[in-house]
């Protein structure tokens, strides 16, 4: 069964990691893409390799904290596919690491900006366009760093990411009457290469493994699943909810 047939869906950070992996899942059940990041050729891969499998999809190369390249993925989604139901803002940067007295002001504001100010500029854009089809679901990636657990050396992310979660937990005040579900995905330790600057050596990848009940990360695949949840008619009575994908992270304490 396709979970978003006939649905319009933007997803950002889809370059690689739990992105690139929920456009194809995205697409697998029916949904016609919008794709954001960055790296233009990497997305124009991937919409190629869509297509092959009779899906359609539209690269959208922007940063995502830049409120023109929010403005275009929303038009785009209206002009190509005539609306916008779904919106996986999944874009963000683990910024400086190291004790935060040595943060430098330009490296916290660019963390803040890529992790929270780019959910707020796709909020605003997004959701017009979703009231006008009739409802919605928008989801964003946060974490559990900052949620559940407080780990030393990234307070940007932190801050960023748990900021995130405030701002969901309005909209979906907000925007329920509208009939737009509004919920924060969280997930534990995942195998990306944004994952692998964490653990960057056999050592640290053991470690950070170990911090979940299941003893191991998670794939980009099984993220992307929990996205799909929250993307779909499943969750319908599911909002405001900051949703733990952790692999019991944050149940552990070791």
């Amino acid at each position: 069964m396709q979970q978003l047939e006939n649905k319009v869906a933007i997803i950002t950070g889809a370059s690689s990691g739990i992105g690139h992996a929920a456009a194809r899942l995205f697409a697998r059940h029916g949904a016609r893409l919008v794709l954001v990041a960055r790296r233009q050729k990497v997305l124009d891969a991937l919409v190629a390799q869509l297509a092959d499998g009779g899906a359609q999809a539209v690269a959208c190369a922007g940063d995502v904290g830049d409120a023109a390249c929010a403005q275009r993925a929303v038009a785009l989604a209206l002009q190509r596919f005539g609306g916008l139901d779904i919106a996986f803002n999944n874009a963000g940067t683990l910024g400086p690491m190291g004790p935060t007295p040595e943060v430098a002001l330009e490296d916290w504001r660019a963390a803040i900006d890529t992790n929270l100010t780019s959910a707020f500029l796709a909020a605003k854009y997004q959701l017009p366009a979703m009231a006008a089809r009739g409802g919605g679901s928008l989801i964003f990636t946060s974490t559990f760093v900052g949620h559940t657990l407080g780990m030393s050396g990234m307070a940007a992310y932190a801050a960023g990411k748990a900021g995130v979660i405030g701002l969901m937990k309005v909209l979906a005040a907000e925007y329920g009457a509208a009939g737009i579900r509004v919920n924060a995905l969280l997930p534990g330790g995942t195998d990306t290469p944004m994952g692998r600057a964490v653990a960057a050596t056999p050592e640290a990848l053991a470690f950070v493994a170990g911090l979940h009940a299941l003893k191991r990360l998670a794939t980009p695949d099984e993220i992307a699943r929990s996205a799909l949840y929250l993307a779909s008619d499943a969750s319908s009575f599911t909002t405001g909810t900051a949703l733990l994908a952790d692999g019991g992270v944050s149940i552990v304490r070791v």
